[in-house]
């Protein structure tokens, strides 16, 4: 495991304390601080930068009067969720609304992972999005254990989900346990001879013990791709069964319907997921979405009861709750 900021410039984080205390705490200017630090305002900037994005300063935003609180509080007395809605205008490209609702679970995920857990990873857009902007935080025997293969007939999948662990494990000093099986199984009888193998069972048991499962949303429907739709995965056949089958999304490579019923999509049974009722067990379920073609996908997940914590942009939030409004 790489060395953290912290091991590597603990000066410049004695610093970064120093001009954070001052800062948020005593109210000094800048300016102020620049002068009893005896540095340059520029300088006291880059340090109170560098505490907010290692961590060290925690902001959160907290107001009973503005829309965004309130519709927060609509889709949580309807749904039963806890809700965190990120602020982003309309006009945003949902390439840019992804990364932005991404960039802020990542700060919002260091209050929920702790040490001591064992923290599910479904593999897909989003994820790969959060990976990018994690916030280094010091726990310890803490496991990430990755959902679902990722392998198919063009790649073992091994690089991408490799790389996915390695960052929350860089980022969190954990460990990751990878799922090295195809996403899709060609046979279900396949399936279940490998299910059978110690080796296959042993990774089995560290996902029936998750404290937490991270996930976004795979949908047919999205604006912004999912990449089990755009990876090579499906074939033209398998498109063909899961419109036929009514599907409007997946979590983890396991389809579901509007309805949240999914035990009877066929193609579940080739999948590499885990059963969706053994996924509700899990305590804590984050789900991350962006993107108003997505609500199909998130009103079908909502019904299956797989969210527990939701984070997702504004406009989603509205079109969900629109969406609720407009049904007979």
């Amino acid at each position: 495991m790489p060395q953290t900021e912290e091991a590597t410039h603990p000066e410049k984080v004695r610093d970064a304390l120093t001009a954070a205390h001052l800062y948020y705490l005593q109210d000094l200017t800048m300016d102020a601080i620049a002068h009893e630090m005896h540095t340059s305002r520029s300088s006291v900037s880059r340090l109170l930068s560098f505490a907010r994005t290692t961590g060290l300063v925690d902001i959160q935003i907290r107001s009973p009067l503005d829309r965004t609180s309130r519709l927060q509080r609509d889709i949580e007395e309807r749904f039963g969720v806890a809700v965190n809605i990120v602020p982003i205008p309309d006009h945003t490209s949902d390439i840019d609304r992804l990364e932005r609702v991404c960039l802020s679970a990542a700060r919002i995920l260091d209050g929920f992972f702790d040490s001591n857990m064992v923290i599910g990873l479904a593999w897909g857009s989003t994820l790969t999005a959060i990976s990018r902007h994690l916030v280094p935080k010091q726990l310890h025997d803490v496991e990430f254990v990755q959902l679902n293969g990722a392998g198919n007939n063009h790649t073992t999948g091994i690089v991408y989900a490799s790389e996915l662990l390695r960052r929350f494990g860089d980022a969190y000093a954990a460990t990751g346990q990878q799922f090295p099986v195809p996403a899709f199984f060609d046979d279900p009888k396949t399936k279940e001879a490998l299910w059978r193998e110690r080796s296959t069972k042993r990774v089995l048991d560290i996902q029936s013990r998750m404290d937490i499962a991270l996930f976004g949303l795979g949908s047919p429907f999205a604006d912004v791709p999912s990449h089990v739709y755009i990876g090579g995965y499906l074939d033209p056949e398998d498109y063909d069964s899961l419109g036929t089958a009514g599907v409007v999304g997946d979590v983890a490579t396991v389809f579901y319907r509007a309805d949240g019923s999914y035990q009877d999509v066929p193609l579940n049974a080739r999948a590499s997921g885990p059963d969706l009722d053994q996924l509700r067990r899990t305590a804590r379920r984050i789900c991350v979405v962006a993107g108003v073609s997505k609500v199909p996908s998130l009103r079908g997940a909502l019904a299956a009861r797989l969210i527990t914590d939701l984070i997702l942009d504004e406009g989603t939030a509205r079109a969900l709750m629109d969406d609720e409004a407009a049904k007979p």
